[in-house]
This record gives structure tokens, sequence and C-alpha cells, in this order.
């Protein structure tokens, strides 16, 4: 349940429009509800500002299909991620609407579309081609959390050149979020061209000595450039919830 939700319903009781019975009935799954393979959480929404989402990684179809209808029956839009392919395909015929984005492996069920609360734009950058899935998954996020996203994919500092080609779009948005593997240098230098909130994403993209993201996830942790924050190795989602928050305020 969403603020504006709750707030609708409390309205109409203090008008009369709706008796206190059937608030009571609104909310019986208020704030969480037990599904047996699952305690969906209802009240995250109104609690931390973003609604509870789905980690499709481990799970049968069967029971994300459960707990989307769940989340969708109380009238919130469903966010599935680390989905592979395979899986997606199995539970969109259950879900009517729904859409996968592959290269996120996320899935999006969308009952309404989601209101714009962010203050600005959020962009999303990848050092390489191979970071999109990653990068993916954190613009998708921040989109279903409501901002207005764009991307710039394949700007690392092996070819400075395309980052720099970029400099307005990097000055104009609110959050950055900078996805590298490798090494994991970019985020310094984007940290270092811009006065604007920086989230950095490890990858485990590398060979033998990036020590599966390792690497990276301790390049950025020592960022000489300051305002860089680091979430974990491949959390894509992780950076685009951090994004939506920072956005909003």
């Amino acid at each position: 349940m969403t603020t504006h939700q709750l707030r609708t319903l409390l309205n109409s009781v203090q008008r009369g429009d709706v008796s206190i019975d059937t608030a009571l009935a609104e909310l019986r799954h208020f704030p969480s509800e037990d599904l047996g393979c699952a305690q969906v959480d209802h009240h995250r929404e109104l609690r931390q500002g973003m609604p509870e989402v789905i980690f499709g990684e481990g799970k049968t179809g069967e029971q994300i299909i459960t707990i989307a209808n769940a989340l969708s029956s109380r009238g919130g839009n469903v966010l599935v991620t680390r989905l592979s392919g395979e899986k997606g395909a199995q539970i969109l015929p259950s879900l009517p609407g729904a859409c996968y984005h592959a290269a996120a492996r996320c899935l999006t069920w969308e009952l309404h579309p989601p209101e714009i609360r962010g203050k600005g734009t959020i962009l999303v950058l990848s050092a390489g081609t191979s970071d999109i899935p990653v990068a993916a998954e954190a613009l998708v996020t921040a989109q279903f959390m409501g901002n207005r996203v764009e991307h710039v994919y394949d700007v690392g500092v092996a070819g400075i050149h395309r980052l720099l080609a970029r400099r307005e779009q990097l000055a104009a948005a609110t959050v950055l979020i900078v996805v590298a593997g490798m090494e994991g240098a970019l985020p310094s230098v984007v940290g270092g061209l811009v006065d604007k909130p920086v989230i950095a994403v490890p990858t485990s993209v590398g060979y033998g000595a990036s020590f599966g993201g390792l690497a990276a996830l301790l390049g950025m942790l020592n960022s000489c450039a300051s305002g860089v924050t680091v979430v974990n190795i491949d959390n894509g989602f992780g950076a685009g919830c951090a994004a939506s928050l920072i956005n909003r305020i």
C-alpha cells in the first residue's frame, strides 16, 4: 500500500464514503501477509518510500507468481530482479501486461505508471559493454522507483575521450550511477568531474586477478575523488534504490 492509497482510504472514511468495517477489510493484510513461502511486506513503501521487490534468483516460478499477485492485489506495481530469461518466459503468461527486460534480467508488472518523484535526472554509466547487465538493472530499478533516467554505456577509461565527450550530460545529472569491472577506475574519474553524488557499482567482469569484482570493489572504496559511495559487487538494484532516495531530497 502506498502513501497515496492510504491517504485516499482515510479521507474516504473521514467523509463517510467508506465504512470503518470496509476500511478494516482493506487493511486486513497490513502491514504484512503470510503466503506460506514468503512474508510479504505491504508496509515497506510507507516505511521506506520504496515497495518490496522480489529477488528472483533461487525462487521457483510459482513462488514468484504468488508473491507478485499478493503485491499487485494491494494496488502496487511489481519488480522482480535477477530473473533468468527461462524463468521470465515461464511466469509472463500468469502476469498480464508484465514486461521482461532481458538486458537487466528484471521483470516489471506495472498496474499504473510510476509516479515521478525524483527532482532531477539519474544518469547511469557503464565502463564497458560487458557491464551493461548490472547497469541496466540499476536503470530499470531507478525508473521503477519513479525517476527520470538516462544512460551512457561503454565510456571506460581505456578511451577517456568517450567520457569527456559527455561532459554536459554528466553535469546535468542530479545523481550518477557508475558501473565498472576490471580495475574499477571509472567512478574516480567521474567523481573528479562532477559536483553531484556518485554511486559506484563494481562488477564481477574481468580477468583472473580481478577476483570476481573484488579488485574493482577495493579500487572504488579507495577512490581519491570525494563524494563517491560504493555498493556491493554487481548490485545494480541497490545502486538504483540509493540513487532514487537521493534524487528525492
